[in-house]
C-alpha cells in the first residue's frame, strides 16, 4: 500500500527542489487519512492552506503530491522519482477558495 504525502511550497520552493531533484519534507507535509477521494482532497487542501502560509506578497500555493511506502517524517529527501503530480494556482493572487489546478510532473518546468 502506498501513502499519499502532500508537500506544501511556493513557486520559488518548487524551482529550488526540482533543480536538486528531490522534495524535502517538512513539518507542514500532510499525509491522507484514509485511501479515497474525499480524504485526499482534504489533505491537499490542508497542505493549501499551509503553502497560502508560505507565500508572501501576491505569489501562487503549491502542493507537490508525492506516493510513498510509508508515511515521511521532517527532515525526508523525497526524490522526484516519487512525485506523481503538481497541484498549483494558475494565476498570481488567486482566490483560496479556488481549486488548484494539477500539473503533471514533466509540466514542473514549464510552471516554474
Amino acid at each position: 500500500m502506498t501513502i499519499r504525502a502532500y508537500l506544501p511550497l511556493t513557486l520559488a520552493l518548487l524551482a529550488e527542489q526540482h533543480a536538486q531533484g528531490e522534495f524535502l519534507a517538512t513539518d507542514e507535509v500532510v499525509v491522507a487519512t484514509e485511501d479515497d477521494e474525499e480524504a485526499e482532497y482534504d489533505a491537499l487542501m490542508t497542505a493549501a492552506e499551509s503553502s497560502a502560509a508560505l507565500v508572501s506578497g501576491p505569489g501562487r500555493r503549491v502542493v507537490v503530491v508525492a506516493e510513498l511506502d510509508k508515511a515521511p517524517e521532517p527532515g525526508w529527501t523525497i526524490p522526484l522519482k516519487r512525485v506523481v503530480a503538481v497541484h498549483a494556482d494558475t494565476e498570481d493572487g488567486a482566490d483560496p477558495d479556488d481549486d488548484l489546478g494539477w500539473f503533471a510532473t514533466q509540466e514542473i518546468p514549464y510552471l516554474i
